[in-house]
């Protein structure tokens, strides 16, 4: 697949996206390399993106009190893959399309299935096992749930799960829940436990190489 209009490659996996050498991103992910362009992601695959908070956050400077925005976003296909992160800038706007491009930074693979005892097997409408994040003083429990249930979660994650593909699922959460941003965070790690559940061993090694 050729490069978008106006991105150069810079890193190893791009060049291997943009050469053709790498097709879908289920192979970038699993190749090992850590994905450090958005515009490769773009290249792939096509992601939607939910903003779930907007802050205004304060710091003190030797010239004065600064102003900025702090966005939380998660991007996902709404077929096993979803990114979530933070973003920061003098203009909420610019905090957005930040944070949109770190999320595509933190993709990963959650593998979908019918884990729920209830359930008939062969479908992928909810997890394949109970999973558990945390961030923070707030813990998330997300648990597969037969098909139909739908997803029994607060807003925040349930925002998270929908855009992860995740049709079906029991959620519990502890702590200071008011918080979107811990909430959010919690789910995706969650999810990100459940992820790293079914990665072979050869390629967290690779993974480990890659970021020593």
């Amino acid at each position: 697949m050729s490069a978008g209009e106006g991105w150069v490659p810079q890193t190893r996996l791009g060049k291997q996206v943009a050469d053709g050498d790498v097709s879908s991103i289920d192979d970038a992910l699993d190749s090992g390399l850590p994905l450090k362009e958005p515009e490769l992601v773009d290249q792939l695959v096509t992601l939607e993106d939910e903003v779930l908070d907007i802050n205004m956050v304060q710091r003190m400077t030797d010239s004065g009190r600064r102003v900025k925005f702090r966005c939380v976003v998660v991007v996902g296909d709404r077929d096993g893959l979803i990114g979530y992160a933070q973003g920061r800038d003098d203009q909420v706007g610019g905090a957005i399309e930040k944070a949109i491009d770190i999320a595509k930074l933190n993709l990963i693979r959650v593998p979908l299935g019918s884990g729920s005892w209830e359930d008939r097997p062969g479908g992928n409408h909810s997890l394949i096992r109970n999973a558990e994040g945390t961030a923070g003083s707030v813990r998330v429990e997300v648990r597969p749930a037969p098909k139909g249930l739908g997803l029994a979660a607060a807003e925040t994650p349930r925002n998270v799960l929908e855009l992860a593909g995740v049709e079906d699922a029991w959620t519990k959460s502890h702590g200071n829940t008011r918080t979107t941003v811990n909430l959010a965070k919690a789910t995706y790690n969650a999810l990100e436990n459940a992820a790293q559940a079914r990665v072979p061993e050869r390629v967290r090694e690779r993974q480990r190489e890659v970021n020593r």
